[in-house]
């Protein structure tokens, strides 16, 4: 699957949105650590990444090949600065119409509109991928990422109050939400 945009920031810089290829192997790998090393809100920490840059490199070849499933890139001034996906949840006829959204920014770059871009670039993806809902799960003190996706017709359908056991915190819990791409 291919994606290709570019938007203007807040700040009036230029985003392009675009999907990974494997030359971004790297790239993708860096910012993956960076972002997790800059909020407690993702799944995992810097620490526990596992991925090469060769398999960072795979994967995201994998995702320009595939039909159903992208990673998207946000690149500011020829840097990446964010990444956002889809991926299908399962390939069983009773799951099939399901995708999962991850989205992370770099802080340095946050509320300059690049959460919103990418998440609709994952919406128009997931639509032309044939999906019918796609799903996320966010933390439930990420108040600023719960506003963004209501403003874009996500709704919550249900908690998980042990759904993440943070380093920092303890129990973290998470907001199951979902899209209906079928509207």
């Amino acid at each position: 699957m291919e994606y290709n945009e570019t938007i203007t920031l807040k700040d009036k810089r230029t985003c392009i949105l675009r999907n990974g290829t494997e030359k971004d192997g790297q790239a993708l790998l860096d910012i993956f650590i960076l972002t997790h090393a800059q909020t407690d809100y993702l799944l995992s920490y810097p620490d526990e990444a596992t991925m090469t840059v060769e398999q960072e490199a795979q994967f995201l070849k994998e995702k320009v090949l595939s039909r159903n499933e992208i990673e998207i890139l946000a690149e500011v001034d020829g840097t990446v600065v964010g990444s956002a996906g889809i991926g299908c949840i399962g390939k069983k006829d009773k799951t099939k119409h399901r995708a999962e959204f991850g989205i992370s920014v770099d802080k340095a770059y946050w509320g300059l509109g690049i959460g919103r871009a990418l998440t609709n670039a994952c919406i128009k993806c997931a639509k032309s991928a044939g999906y019918r809902q796609l799903e996320l799960e966010v933390v439930s003190e990420n108040n600023k990422a719960i506003a963004l996706y209501k403003s874009l017709g996500f709704t919550e359908y249900g908690r998980n109050p042990k759904g993440f056991r943070s380093r920092l915190t303890g129990w973290q819990e998470l907001v199951l939400m979902r899209l209906d791409l079928e509207e």
